[in-house]
């Protein structure tokens, strides 16, 4: 009885703990949408109030009217980001069943030299990126900064880890009964691997929606410009723009990785937990 107990007063200072926890998370967005609703002079009113003393929309009325063409800007955001999610989970799922599943001469050696890619950071690739992109026509253009990174070695890393952990009875039993090796990724592979696709697809859309230094080299008119360059524009030099019209922009450019978040976060906390079932 007294184990029961002390279990039960266990499980509820951890759940005390991860509410505690969970709003101090929650602390910086609150601060971020309660700024966006404040005339610029209550941005630096000290002491600071957590609300504002009227929910006023004017911020987000002058960021919509402002001389950065801001729809068609997050609109470049999002077709960079959906087309970089999607492409990365096809290409990064396809390659990570070929490296954990299939047996081919030097698989483990392209693998290694697919991860040293990982030790690059992109300024390093950058510039024969641009001149390459100036020869083929596609720089100033959203389309050619999504098709830089359709792939990446971190997700095929990923998936083929977490495809490793899984039990190979079922496809070896597909392919005894004469099941082709796409059939049996179809099949049995591919639904297994929600809880690591969702992760991947997580991951893929903040790196891209959060893209800067890429945008800021190969895409140069406002017109193209993603969300990351479009708030250091209106943050303006050395910070001296209007500071509730920029926390204004930032709250409608997180909507979308908030709402991406809550929709997927099923599919992560079932990948957590798969992972700590033994095979």
């Amino acid at each position: 009885m007294q184990t029961r107990s002390r279990q039960q007063w266990t499980d509820r200072a951890i759940i005390a703990i991860m509410a505690v926890l969970g709003v101090f998370m929650l602390l910086p967005f609150m601060w971020l949408f309660s700024m966006s609703f404040r005339p610029v002079a209550d941005a630096y009113k000290m002491p600071p109030s957590f609300l504002p003393p009227t929910f006023d929309l004017t911020n987000y009325r002058a960021v919509l009217a402002s001389e950065i063409p801001f729809l068609q800007i997050y609109w470049n955001s999002i077709q960079i980001a959906v087309l970089v999610t999607v492409g990365q989970l096809i290409t990064c799922t396809l390659a990570a069943f070929a490296f954990a599943r299939l047996e081919f001469p030097g698989r483990d050696s392209l693998f290694f030299i697919m991860l040293v890619g990982l030790m690059f950071p992109a300024q390093v690739t950058i510039i024969p990126i641009y001149l390459g992109y100036a020869e083929a026509g596609l720089l100033n253009r959203p389309i050619g900064l999504a098709l830089m990174y359709l792939t990446s070695s971190f997700g095929v890393f990923l998936v083929r880890q977490f495809m490793r952990s899984q039990p190979k009875a079922l496809e070896e039993a597909a392919l005894m009964d004469g099941a082709g090796y796409f059939k049996i990724f179809f099949r049995i592979s591919l639904p297994q691997l929600r809880p690591a696709l969702s992760a991947l697809g997580i991951i893929t859309f903040t790196q891209t929606w959060n893209y800067y230094f890429q945008a800021r080299v190969l895409l140069e008119p406002q017109e193209s410009m993603t969300l990351p360059v479009a708030m250091d524009m209106l943050r303006g030099f050395m910070g001296q723009g209007n500071l509730s019209m920029v926390m204004a922009a930032m709250s409608m450019a997180v909507l979308p990785v908030i709402l991406i978040f809550l929709l997927a976060q099923k599919l992560v906390i079932e990948g957590v937990t798969m992972s700590g079932i033994k095979n």
